[in-house]
């Protein structure tokens, strides 16, 4: 109801029903998150006020029973109570399947789940006493080793500082084109790589102390022999190549990176706007930079162009994954990116609609904040309803969290 019912009613009911219940699933979709903003809960609670009223425009009074007014009171339970996902049924529903599971004989399946459960407890207790054995019955993914990686070069405090003596440097040596803000990132960008390992190497002769062990690593360059990756988990989030995903039913390989780029009109335009834009891509390849010290891991993509892209009147972001740009910039680093999913659109063929999911590993985004107050903000909310005036208006655009910095995160075999 949260992410695909809207997708599904998208060609099959008038435009009016289908703003109602939409309405509805970004509602489900808000309370149900695992990080709530308190500061909007009372604006949340005006909206599916709202919803109902329009609902009760479009369906029979049958429809109307006590399931459907007890959504007026779940934004109050949450102001009380604290985020859904710490008091709904869902993990008990699920451990119901595992104890059906344990039924062989279904004239006693008390006595099959009593006797299953027993030695499987029994097993579990003498795990305790050996070393290197997994848990029984908890399922875990295949790892191989555990990687660190740096945040990358143009994002550590070490490198920071050279950056900006390289545009006064560049400045220095063109002074023609001291204003021309494009021509200057462009260079910059096409000569950092050699000026920072000249620069470098000249203070390390000059016997200064001053430069980190990781720049040093960082100016010699990874090494030629590069392993690529099937599969990648980070933050609690398993990334996959496309290659993967077409032998499976799962889709893993979607990524959406939100940049602070430089935005042009045409090639002579001289008043560039720096700005965020979005970019949404297809992870290709699975690089792992190896700097002896550490690694940075590091994904292909292909971005879609901008030409193949466009946001609806619900606010929803459809892509053609067809058109493919950027191919002279393909790689982004693997904590700079949210993991996204890519839906056909059954309105317009060809056309594909982002969904983005919240992680399934809280704790490991937020450690143990998750027991303290919980006045974070939180993506949902900030997506914003249809306008009750202006019916017709946008929705707002579905997407858009921070990029979180890196952290710790496992390769998948």
């Amino acid at each position: 109801m949260q992410q695909l019912l809207p997708m599904a009613i998208r060609s099959v009911l008038e435009k009016p029903a289908r703003y109602a219940i939409t309405r509805l699933c970004f509602f489900f979709n808000a309370i149900c998150a695992k990080t709530v903003d308190v500061s909007k809960l009372d604006k949340l609670e005006e909206d599916v006020l709202v919803t109902l009223c329009l609902l009760e425009k479009y369906f029979p009074p049958s429809f109307f029973d006590i399931m459907v007014h007890l959504v007026v009171h779940l934004v109050r339970e949450v102001r009380l109570c604290g985020p859904v996902y710490f008091r709904w049924m869902y993990p008990f529903e699920r451990y119901m399947k595992v104890l059906k599971g344990y039924v062989q004989n279904r004239t006693r399946p008390e006595g099959c789940i009593a006797e299953r459960y027993i030695a499987e407890e029994a097993v579990e207790f003498c795990t305790q006493h050996l070393s290197d054995v997994s848990t029984v019955g908890v399922p875990s993914s295949q790892k191989m080793g555990v990687s660190k990686p740096l945040l990358g070069c143009t994002n550590t405090e070490e490198v920071l500082p050279y950056v900006e003596q390289h545009m006064i440097h560049i400045k220095t040596a063109y002074p023609k084109f001291r204003k021309r803000t494009k021509w200057l990132q462009d260079k910059h960008n096409s000569t950092f790589i050699q000026w920072l390992r000249f620069k470098v190497q000249s203070e390390l002769e000059e016997d200064n102390h001053g430069v980190s062990e990781n720049l040093r690593w960082l100016t010699a360059g990874p090494n030629m022999a590069v392993p690529l990756y099937r599969s990648y988990l980070i933050k609690g989030i398993k990334f996959n190549i496309k290659a993967q995903d077409d032998v499976r039913t799962t889709q893993n390989s979607g990524v959406y990176l939100l940049a602070h780029i430089m935005q042009v009109a045409s090639a002579k335009d001289k008043n560039p706007i720096l700005s965020n834009m979005g970019f949404y891509g297809v992870i290709q390849e699975i690089w792992d930079l190896d700097y002896q010290k550490f690694t940075i891991p590091v994904f292909r993509c292909d971005w879609i162009d901008s030409s193949g892209l466009v946001v609806d009147e619900l606010g929803f972001t459809l892509v053609d994954l067809s058109k493919i740009g950027h191919r002279n910039d393909q790689f982004v680093l693997a904590s700079q990116v949210k993991q996204i999913f890519f839906i056909d659109d059954p309105m317009h063929r060809g056309w594909s609609v982002v969904l983005s999911l919240p992680n399934r590993e809280y704790n490991d985004v937020i450690g143990d904040e998750v027991l303290g107050d919980v006045i974070i903000e939180c993506e949902p909310f900030t997506r914003g309803m249809p306008n009750v005036d202006t019916f017709d208006e946008l929705v707002g655009e579905l997407g858009g969290q921070n990029i979180q910095g890196g952290c710790e995160d496992i390769w998948i075999e």
